[in-house]
């Protein structure tokens, strides 16, 4: 077959492929194909050296003609494939606004910041401020200045974490209120939030790691009716106008006289139900003046101020709030539990 039957032969070939490529791949397996260094256009063109010296400039022109030709129609090919794969692509991959999406799945506050807050509000609508100080204390603070020395048998109810001799994770809230006394002059009005430690076994009521806020005020003339007026307010604001409160008569070393307080159960009101174990009362905090010599070692005027201060259990009021009955729910992060406390 001559150099020309064998060109008219591949621009018929190349022709009839070109309007059968599915993509730009088998286009440029013809493109390699036939005008590539192993291709067939490239073949002729080495094997110009057997023909005869005056027809090699002709056959050469007609071999680059040929050349041109087939470029100019792959690079149309190549342009009409690339705009069907682009439309292709446009068509699968648009996102249709119209067409109805599931919403998004919105979190919640955890219950005990949902506590928390509500409580810092009712206490800074009171004139209280906030103070928050370090989960890793000393034992001067944590023991010490809360009239706990060491070796004192009241510490055993709060056993908790050493680091060392000296410093531990603090056991309660406490420590504010001396480093509260410490820092400031009275009057003296705080509000301490914040995570505690004690080494208890986990159970249905029991945590190594829970949440307090400890309340503080020191200034003159501050009495027992003011500790009690105080509490009311708390417990109306959080439970409703129909709630009470209760004393009762209990030890702590850095308060003195101290009280257990007890709220009107908000289960049965009053009447008596499984919650309250039919007392009509649920106890909810630990209270009392100030003791003085507490004041005495914090470097305050025991004869001229005193003051009165309190330690409320978040935990204890979450689970009341939202009727959790195991304390361990509220650390294990369940969506389906937490989406319904809003």
């Amino acid at each position: 077959m001559s150099v020309v039957d064998t060109l008219r032969d591949i621009k018929e070939r190349v022709e009839s492929e070109l309007n059968t490529l599915d993509g730009s791949a088998s286009l440029e397996n013809l493109r390699v194909k036939v005008l590539g260094k192993k291709g067939e256009l490239t073949a002729l063109l080495k094997g110009m050296g057997q023909l005869a010296p005056e027809e090699r400039p002709k056959v050469g022109a007609q071999i680059n003609e040929v050349r041109q030709w087939l470029t100019a129609r792959m690079d149309e090919a190549q342009a009409r494939i690339q705009a069907a794969e682009r439309e292709a692509a446009l068509k699968r991959e648009t996102i249709d606004v119209t067409e109805p999406r599931p919403l998004p799945k919105v979190g919640s506050e955890h219950p005990i910041t949902l506590v928390m807050n509500e409580l810092i509000e009712c206490f800074t609508g009171l004139g209280f401020d906030v103070m928050e100080g370090p989960e890793v204390e000393l034992d001067h603070y944590n023991f010490e200045l809360m009239n706990l020395p060491k070796n004192h048998p009241a510490r055993d109810a709060q056993d908790t974490f050493y680091m060392d001799d000296n410093i531990v994770l603090r056991t309660h809230t406490s420590p504010m209120q001396a480093r509260a006394m410490l820092t400031r002059k009275p009057p003296i009005r705080i509000i301490c939030p914040g995570r505690v430690y004690r080494a208890d076994e986990v159970d249905a009521t029991h945590s190594p790691v829970f949440h307090q806020m400890e309340g503080l005020v020191v200034d003159e003339h501050v009495k027992m009716s003011d500790l009690r007026g105080t509490l009311e307010v708390f417990a109306k604001k959080l439970y409703g106008e129909d709630v009470t409160t209760r004393f009762r008569p209990s030890f702590f070393p850095f308060t003195e006289p101290s009280a257990e307080v007890d709220l009107t159960c908000v289960n049965c009101h009053g009447k008596g139900c499984r919650i309250c174990k039919g007392t009509g009362w649920i106890e909810v905090l630990g209270s009392g003046m100030v003791n003085p010599k507490v004041l005495e070692m914090c470097g305050i005027d025991s004869s001229k101020y005193s003051g009165f201060a309190f330690g409320i259990g978040l935990e204890r009021i979450a689970m009341q709030r939202y009727g959790i009955r195991d304390m361990r729910l509220l650390y294990e992060g369940d969506a389906r539990l937490f989406g319904q406390l809003r």
